[in-house]
């Protein structure tokens, strides 16, 4: 986890791959019922297959998997089931997608 509480496994991220995202930020530490990623792919605030997937808690930590299926940067932020939202001050959270190519 960093700082921040949340990890993406495994970094890099290579398009075709199923990552791992695992929260224990703002939400899980507020006490949240229930914790959602919400999750796209595309440049700046140009999100395309926008998707809201509800995560498990283990713990005291949330975790999500989804299959990066493409190459475009995967961007991602989390709410709770009652509209409170962790967007990492508005700057949501973005990993770089690889294409596989070794070139």
């Amino acid at each position: 986890m960093n700082d921040q509480g949340i990890s993406v496994k495994p970094t890099p991220i290579t398009a075709g791959e199923r990552v791992e995202v695992s929260y224990n930020g703002l939400l899980a530490q507020s006490g949240a019922m229930e914790v959602y990623l919400h999750a796209g792919f595309g440049m700046n605030n140009l999100w395309e297959n926008v998707q809201d997937i509800k995560m498990e808690r283990q713990g005291n930590t949330w975790k999500a998997s989804l299959d990066i299926e493409t190459d475009e940067r995967f961007n991602f932020c989390f709410h709770d089931n009652v509209g409170n939202w962790d967007n990492n001050n508005g700057r949501n959270w973005s990993f770089e997608v690889h294409n596989g190519d070794l070139y």
